[in-house]
């Protein structure tokens, strides 16, 4: 130390100290708390739910919503802004309906998207499938909802036999030869690629894969890793472990009537976390709330000591 720092820091106590190795030893002891932690209490790692997992393990399951997807019954099919003019999901309260404000910004017609697409796709390499979907595509929608409704109620009695589903005889026409053909898909891995296809080199929007499994798929695998609305699934993780704690409030009011039983419910609460969020924003300029602080005085709770030493 020089002189000049020497007299500059007379009367101050020094302490030779190394703080490259300070830094060191702090970084190695929160890297190892950080491992640590994250090893004993981390969420586990659930493998991704794809069409390929559902036709090989619950294949039922995936006709049935093929099914809905082709009737318009799927979620996604009546779903409403921003994929379609539905009116499945679509909330408003009054003239209030940020949804309908917004409009479609990503069209998409399900039963083109998800069903008669991927299968024009591998036509060509199956002669049987592509003359199943000229005829299906030929034939009257009162035809094609007949067809449907017929493969539907055999499916309610079908068994799963070595992983395929086995039908009793029905009037379905083409159906069953589409939808064998979408199944194999659906095993192959390849569903989801041919269903994402855009058009573009790079594929980046993954939307309409991850919208396939709407329904009963998603649903049944919600509800066994407990993230249905009743077990708070917006704020936590699979199991036991919490996930977005900071979304506690939002997903409060899910648990509380009126929200719990209306079918507004979501943009209910997310009116209602607008407005406190506004309150909060704005308390140093709104009489009366801004004065709470000052009339209960919890501030000479929290800085009793301080007040204890200005008594004497």
């Amino acid at each position: 130390m020089s002189e000049r720092a020497k007299r500059q820091y007379r009367g101050y106590r020094m302490v030779q100290a190394d703080l490259i190795k300070e830094l060191a030893i702090a970084f190695a002891v929160v890297a190892g708390l950080v491992l640590l932690l994250a090893f004993l209490f981390s969420s586990p790692d659930q493998p991704t739910l794809t069409a390929q997992e559902v036709a090989t393990n619950h294949p039922a399951e995936l006709e049935a919503t093929v099914i809905h997807i082709l009737d318009g019954q799927n979620m996604i099919a009546a779903y409403g802004p921003p994929y379609n003019h539905g009116s499945g999901s679509l909330q408003r309260i009054g003239f209030i309906s940020p949804q309908a404000w917004a409009g479609i910004t990503l069209p998409l017609n399900a039963k083109s998207v998800f069903i008669l697409t991927p299968l024009s796709r591998v036509a060509p390499l199956d002669p049987p499938l592509s003359s199943a979907l000229s005829t299906f595509r030929a034939a009257s929608a009162h035809q094609q909802a007949a067809w449907e409704h017929s493969y539907q109620v055999a499916l309610d009695h079908a068994t799963v036999v070595h992983g395929q589903v086995v039908l009793p005889a029905s009037d379905s026409g083409p159906l069953p030869i589409m939808i064998g053909a979408y199944m194999n898909l659906a095993r192959s891995g390849a569903l989801e690629a041919l269903i994402n296809v855009n058009g573009r080199v790079y594929q980046t929007d993954f939307t309409r894969a991850l919208l396939v499994l709407q329904g009963a798929p998603l649903t049944r695998v919600a509800a066994g890793q407990e993230l249905l609305g009743p077990e708070w699934g917006q704020m936590k993780e699979p199991g036991n472990y919490p996930g977005a704690v900071w979304l506690w409030f939002y997903t409060l009011l899910y648990q509380l009537p009126p929200y719990v039983n209306s079918p507004v419910a979501d943009l209910l609460a997310g009116a209602t976390v607008g407005v406190v969020t506004l309150l909060f924003m704005f308390i140093p300029w709104i009489p009366g709330l801004r004065d709470i602080p000052r009339k209960v005085k919890v501030y000479r709770l929290i800085w009793r000591g301080h007040y204890a030493k200005r008594k004497k």
